[in-house]
């Protein structure tokens, strides 16, 4: 039985409701992303000098998005005839096609809406948080995080709400819609993550290696042509293309939630295990993964309120994030008890069945643990980042083996945390391999349930970045603010390579749980995947060199656009002898 041909049994009055509600919890998200934005825009963006600056970085990103959507745009038309056309042999009629391709087109919306709105409040929140610095370090940090939060509410919100809206409309058929609203979320990740990551490299290393090894410059220096560039790039990389990576993530673990549940009605295991009740317990299923993702809403909003520095002393800036997160995840966790408790028992005994809530508290666990692994691995007090930094002292290939060796071994905890939060999925379900699968997608949600928390810590890392930068290029002067800025960059870096762990896990999760879908709709269950078949032996070696090879094109393609800025720089500062003395602007 192939996946196109499950239909969902018809939904009660009573779920019917339930994504009404969740629709609501989406309509929050996005409210609160408001009151955030309004809260930031208040306040004070300080003096003309370093307007400026914050106006030169705005104007880039935006002109980088602008170029972006213009190269996107073909191929999103492309894909949407081409979806169109395709589903047009799979379905009869032109409803489920149509639906598809127009949920392809909600989703390239919805993830670039979500990257887009992020980046706009993170390039008007970074001058207002380094105006604050000269007031307090509270005041910096929170804004900062309150700041990085209007990306977390957007990217939930949006997400949620097309999700819910394509339930509302399609019904019992909306797991196969919700395949082009993945996809098209996919997509606009692909173009806002990689090409933004691509923009942001190239001007950081190609702004370096002239600024700091060729002329002596001390980061951020007014007088390099390239700093524009490089705090343009932490916009477009970590706001607006981490935003869309992390929609990504977000929409696929549901959509791999949803189709596992609906897959279960065809699993004989599920059937057996179920009886009677099998189709009316799938549905209860995909109700129950949507209401987590509107759990998560309001577990984000806590986590993001409970963000309080105390005021008159500098600490560490992670401390209050780590306070925040874990509230968040404990009232997720409390969220999941509650939902399994009031809608998810057994039908066959009537009793509630608190597995369900377990597998999603499991991903949690993995969330917290990846927090501490890369807070480790990571932050500048501890003995990673220490050791790199001591290796630096006899030379730069020293430096560059530590940090190398560093990021390796963290790799090698981060895939073995993972691999136990998969066999503990597939434990907690051990009776039936259709509930093991689902029990893998449900950890991936219960993981991203904090998304709007996640995105506040990933979008706070390049807003205190360009904070920084501006209050150095705006030439303010007060010893204070610039170590409150600094202290705060730092651990920016940190949150930058949280969310990045945390997305990578998500991503791993879905891919395995949704791998049994695709053996059943390769129709290799029969034969199984048997690596002494050459085809198979082949297919495996091809997927194994695909991410060095688009290792290789993406960093050639840094490379490449490193070199262009170096010999512009270069130029620049020929030319015009007037901008190292500080008497002329560079371009």
């Amino acid at each position: 039985m192939s996946e196109s041909n499950i239909v969902l049994p018809t939904l009660t009055s009573g779920q019917v409701m339930i994504l009404w509600l969740v629709l609501v919890s989406a309509l929050v998200a996005l409210a609160y992303g408001v009151v955030l934005i309004r809260v930031v825009l208040a306040a004070d963006p300080g003096p003309k000098s370093m307007t400026d600056v914050s106006d030169a970085i705005e104007l880039g990103a935006m002109a980088y998005l602008g170029r972006q959507v213009k190269t996107m745009i073909w191929f999103v038309g492309a894909i949407f005839i081409a979806l169109f056309f395709m589903y047009r042999h799979v379905y009869s009629g032109l409803y489920l096609p149509l639906g598809i391709s127009i949920a392809f087109l909600m989703g390239v919306a919805a993830s670039y809406g979500a990257g887009y709105v992020g980046m706009w409040l993170a390039v008007k929140g970074n001058v207002r948080s380094a105006n604050a610095a000269l007031t307090s370090f509270k005041d910096a940090m929170e804004l900062a995080f309150k700041a990085g939060g209007v990306s977390g509410m957007f990217t939930v919100g949006l997400g949620l709400l097309g999700a819910t809206i394509i339930f509302l409309v399609f019904r019992e058929n909306a797991m196969k819609v919700l395949v082009g609203f993945g996809f098209g979320g996919s997509l606009a990740a692909l173009f806002m993550r990689v090409g933004g990551g691509i923009y942001t490299k190239a001007a950081d290393v190609g702004g370096d290696l002239v600024g700091k090894i060729e002329q002596d410059l001390p980061e951020d220096d007014p007088r390099n042509p390239a700093t524009i560039a490089d705090n343009v790039g932490d916009n477009v990389g970590d706001c607006a293309g981490m935003a869309a990576d992390v929609f990504e993530s977000y929409e696929v673990t549901l959509v791999a939630a949803i189709i596992l549940a609906a897959y279960a009605l065809q699993e004989s295991d599920f059937i057996a295990a179920y009886g009677q009740y099998a189709g009316a317990f799938a549905v209860k299923l995909i109700m129950f993964a949507l209401i987590l993702r509107g759990v998560g809403v309001f577990s984000s909003i806590i986590g993001i309120m409970a963000v309080r520095v105390p005021a008159g002393k500098m600490l560490d800036p992670m401390r209050p994030i780590n306070i925040g997160y874990m509230t968040s995840a404990v009232a997720s966790v409390i969220g999941f008890f509650v939902v399994n408790y009031l809608y998810l028992d057994d039908p066959r005994t009537g009793a509630t069945d608190w597995r369900f809530a377990c597998c999603a508290s499991l991903g949690i666990i993995l969330a917290v643990v990846t927090l501490w692994l890369t807070n480790y691995f990571t932050h500048p007090d501890k003995g990673p980042v220490t050791e790199t930094a001591m290796a630096a002292r006899t030379g730069p290939a020293t430096l560059i083996l530590s940090g190398m060796a560093e990021g390796l071994e963290s790799s090698v905890w981060a895939l073995l945390v993972i691999a136990a939060a998969i066999i503990g999925a597939m434990a907690i379900f051990h009776e039936s391999l259709a509930l093991q699968f689902y029990g893998i997608a449900l950890t991936g949600l219960g993981l991203l349930t904090t998304t709007g928390f996640i995105l506040a810590m990933d979008t706070y890392g390049p807003i205190t970045d360009n904070a920084h930068g501006i209050f150095e290029m705006g030439g303010i002067h007060q010893e204070e603010a610039s170590k409150t800025l600094s202290w705060m960059d730092a651990i920016g870096n940190t949150t930058k390579a949280l969310t990045k762990g945390l997305a990578i896990a998500t991503a791993v999760l879905a891919a395995v749980s949704l791998f049994r879908s695709f053996i059943d709709e390769a129709h290799l269950g029969a034969i199984g995947v048997q690596i002494n078949m050459p085809t198979v032996f082949v297919g495996l070696m091809i997927g194994g060199a695909v991410p060095f090879l688009f290792s290789s094109f993406a960093i050639k393609a840094v490379s490449r656009a490193a070199y262009q800025i170096v010999f512009e720089v270069r130029r620049q500062l020929r030319m015009h002898p007037g901008i190292m003395e500080g008497k002329e602007l560079p371009d």
